[in-house]
């Protein structure tokens, strides 16, 4: 690590145009995306006035990847009502980039944990209904291609309620369509796809997806997810019985097999249901995101790349944001610069020749934009003093 202390901080930099990006995660907690790049960028200009700096806020696919791919792109943020997890309006939002031709949705926006109080939730009963609902409000507005962020779900209905908004019918033995909620797959009988939407075709659906859970047993949606969801382990395996229901009627009805495909248990199913009922493709979320970003065209010619999130450790490498960014602009030949919120145990595998750690320590500030504003001064004061990295 550059250490402030150990360089001429009073030296003047006598420096050309220089170009720099401004690519964070959301420190999570403190300050999403847009916001800390803003700040990111303020503390770069205070050093060098006339520096281009370009702000590239990213995500992971997680909580914020609305926000980061809109900002990044000067979207458009849609807000509708749509029925919460307990089947309550709530308002929901989803993304337009692209010139509308792309919607970035998150599941959590709609069906989230942090919708139901604790003592009210119960993964027998709740729904992705109003994730369906987001979905073909964005279909409606013409887009070609879907992102879909689905972490922090507060259901394990594989994606049924997700279904049932877009048009499917699910039935059980006496045709009767059934109720919403993840319990009830447990009398799927039959599914009705007619009232689909054929427009939904034309559309391309991407879903970040950093788990590789299959659908049931052991491992999958019901047992590892369903008891931060409420679940006791008696309603686990209600739910477990009954996600494999759904994935024999899957298979046997719409030729899709979704029991053991990785990824398919995260979000309680919901990555499963995508990929039945809307043919999507589960991807790794942090290349996704920040891939759609734009941050590659940015990279070209910078001389330095800022990213950082609230907590760097020797898990930011794994699936985090900030690993893409520096994988990215180490391809690019660009040194980076990781602004961490805190340090946490194994936050040196992080740093190499072409990556340096730098502490702002924004948890916990009263002020933390401005404190991470003036931790970016601070490190390219320094770091460009010292000559790093070579030009």
């Amino acid at each position: 690590m550059v250490r402030p202390g150990l360089l001429n901080q009073e030296a003047s930099l006598v420096l050309p145009v220089l170009r720099f990006v401004a690519a964070p995660n959301p420190y999570k907690g403190t300050l999403g995306a847009p916001a800390a790049a803003a700040a990111i960028a303020r503390g770069i200009r205070s050093v060098v006035p006339d520096a281009e700096v370009v702000e590239v806020p990213v995500a992971d696919g997680g909580e914020g990847t609305v926000e980061a791919l809109v900002a990044a792109h000067s979207g458009e943020i849609v807000t509708l009502p749509v029925a919460g997890p307990l089947g309550f309006p709530v308002e929901a939002s989803f993304g337009l980039i692209d010139e509308g031709r792309i919607a970035v949705v998150e599941l959590a926006s709609s069906s989230g944990l942090t919708l139901i109080a604790p003592e009210s939730r119960d993964p027998r009963v709740t729904t992705t209904f109003g994730f369906g609902q987001l979905l073909e409000a964005a279909r409606r507005r013409g887009v070609e291609r879907i992102i879909a962020g689905i972490g922090g779900s507060a259901t394990n209905d594989g994606g049924a309620g997700m279904a049932q908004a877009l048009g499917f019918r699910l039935l059980d033995a006496a045709g009767g369509d059934l109720p919403q909620g993840g319990a009830a797959l447990a009398r799927l009988e039959h599914i009705d796809a007619r009232a689909l939407d054929p427009r939904w075709a034309s559309v391309t659906i991407s879903v970040a997806c950093d788990v590789t859970n299959p659908l049931c047993g052991p491992d999958g949606a019901s047992a590892v997810y369903g008891p931060q969801k409420g679940a006791t382990p008696e309603m686990v395996a209600e739910l477990d019985s009954a996600l494999a229901r759904l994935a024999d009627v899957v298979e046997s009805e719409l030729g899709v097999a979704i029991r053991e495909l990785p990824g398919a248990g995260s979000a309680g199913g919901a990555g499963a249901g995508l990929v039945a009922f809307l043919g999507a493709a589960l991807t790794r979320g942090a290349p996704l995101v920040v891939e759609a970003s734009g941050l590659d065209s940015a990279l070209a010619g910078a001389r330095l790349c800022f990213t950082g999130e609230g907590r760097v450790d020797r898990q930011t490498l794994f699936g985090k944001g900030p690993a893409e960014v520096i994988a990215r602009a180490n391809a690019a030949g660009v040194g980076v610069v990781v602004l961490a919120g805190s340090l946490g145990d194994g936050w040196e595998a992080v740093e190499s020749a072409q990556v340096r750690v730098w502490p702002p320590v924004v948890e916990g500030s009263s002020d933390p934009a401005l404190r991470l504003e003036a931790a970016a001064s601070s490190a390219v004061r320094a770091i460009l003093d010292a000559g790093w990295p070579p030009n």
